[in-house]
């Protein structure tokens, strides 16, 4: 019996410090993220994706198509934007740990097994940027089928620094019915590459 209770408190113990640390990040993230229109812009431009999908018209397609294009850029400048701002902070901040599972303290005392978001939305911002660029070759659905899983995996890095990557896969597939791994196999090969590198995947 002392040994359970002795087991309870340390679990009690582990969660509330988890928890604050958790606190911490997303205020931290939410402090940067307030100063832009990043979450609003992603909901338009995913919402516009699939109203010009269901568009049977195919020049009413076109339009909503073209009108897409400028919020798709208005994100791309705002996400730079916020990866540049971000990058101030300092790199103990900026860890999130490797492991599946949030657990306190992994990011202040085994630096060795975490990585750096700084880094990981830059990458967010390099391949959101290209995505968002047209192609002469590349048709619009194409398009928004590789800029959305660039949005995905970018709001996956978010989630995974204020909780922790089982956490991010578990809202991913929640929110779009979509799996982690086929999230990367859908964005531009230089962001899964970039990514893999740093995540060590």
């Amino acid at each position: 019996m002392d040994i359970f209770v002795l087991f309870l408190l340390l679990a009690i113990g582990m969660h509330v410090l988890k928890t604050r640390e958790q606190a911490q990040r997303i205020g931290l993230l939410g402090s940067y993220l307030g100063q832009f229109q990043i979450e609003k812009l992603m909901q338009d431009v995913l919402s516009g994706y699939q109203r010009a999908l269901g568009e049977a018209d195919p020049e009413r397609q076109v339009q909503v198509w073209r009108h897409l294009e400028t919020a798709e850029q208005t994100l791309s400048e705002q996400f730079k934007r916020f990866a540049l701002e971000f990058a101030k902070v300092t790199e103990p901040q900026a860890r999130l740990s490797r492991l599946p599972l949030a657990l306190p303290f992994v990011t202040q005392y085994v630096p060795a097994s975490t990585l750096d978001l700084r880094k990981l939305l830059s990458v967010h911002a390099h391949g959101i940027s290209q995505a968002a660029q047209s192609q002469p070759d590349q048709s619009a659905k194409n398009k928004a089928f590789t800029l959305s899983a660039e949005l995905m995996l970018m709001q996956h890095s978010c989630h995974w620094f204020c909780r922790s990557k089982m956490v991010a896969s578990a809202r991913l597939l929640a929110r779009y019915q979509t799996a982690y791994a086929q999230v990367l196999a859908a964005v531009a090969p230089s962001t899964r590459q970039a990514y893999l590198q740093l995540t060590g995947n």
